[in-house]
């Protein structure tokens, strides 16, 4: 299945609707501190973020992209893959960038 860019905001937005359909990867976690971004500013990037990197197909067979938004006067971006999952789609946040 191909995702265009409009397509993968929108399921990724959907999934991220439930926070528990987001994982954090421990990489992306070590950034969040390094940068000192809190889980609200992520989730918030998925939920109303717009493509910074295109949507493609990794090797995984997994859709990923970068996503950005601008929140409390910072600009978040959020390197996320869309990985399908018999009991529903997961959002996995790979990285977190300024």
């Amino acid at each position: 299945m191909q995702l265009t860019d409009a397509g993968f905001l929108k399921k990724l937005r959907a999934i991220a609707k439930d926070s528990l359909r987001v994982v954090l990867t421990k990489h992306a976690k070590q950034r969040m501190k390094k940068r000192r971004i809190n889980q609200r500013q992520v989730m918030e990037c998925l939920r109303k973020g717009w493509i910074y990197e295109r949507a493609h197909l990794t090797i995984q067979g997994d859709w990923k992209a970068t996503i950005e938004h601008p929140y409390a006067g910072d600009l978040i971006r959020v390197a996320v893959a869309i990985e399908r999952r018999e009991d529903g789609d997961l959002a996995v946040v790979v990285t977190v960038m300024e």
